[in-house]
């Protein structure tokens, strides 16, 4: 089993992004679904029963990854290979701007 983060939406969990042997998946909870007003973790992964998957990192995901001088700090600072994109989300995402985050 590859490695997973939980996505949580305004402080609510809404789903789990996790690393296949494929590739990607992200998924949103069933409890999360059911909700009358789930908000989408972004426009291009609106809500949905089935899962997203890919062979690449997900585009939305793949920019909540800092850039530039902050990048270097978290690759120094955690020991992270700056090509592995969802170790660098996973380390890095927890604390991000705006409505999303992802905790390991």
């Amino acid at each position: 089993m590859g490695r997973e983060g939980k996505v949580f939406v305004q402080g609510e969990y809404a789903g789990l992004v996790k690393e296949t042997d494929e590739g990607y998946e992200f998924a949103y909870d069933p409890v999360y679904l059911a909700k009358e007003k789930a908000l989408p973790v972004s426009l291009t992964m609106p809500v949905r029963e089935e899962p997203y998957r890919a062979n690449t990192l997900f585009p939305f995901f793949d920019g909540l990854i800092p850039e530039g001088w902050l990048l270097a700090v978290v690759e120094r600072n955690w020991k992270i290979d700056g090509k592995d994109r969802f170790g660098l989300m996973l380390a890095s995402c927890r604390d991000c701007i705006g409505d999303v985050h992802i905790e390991a």
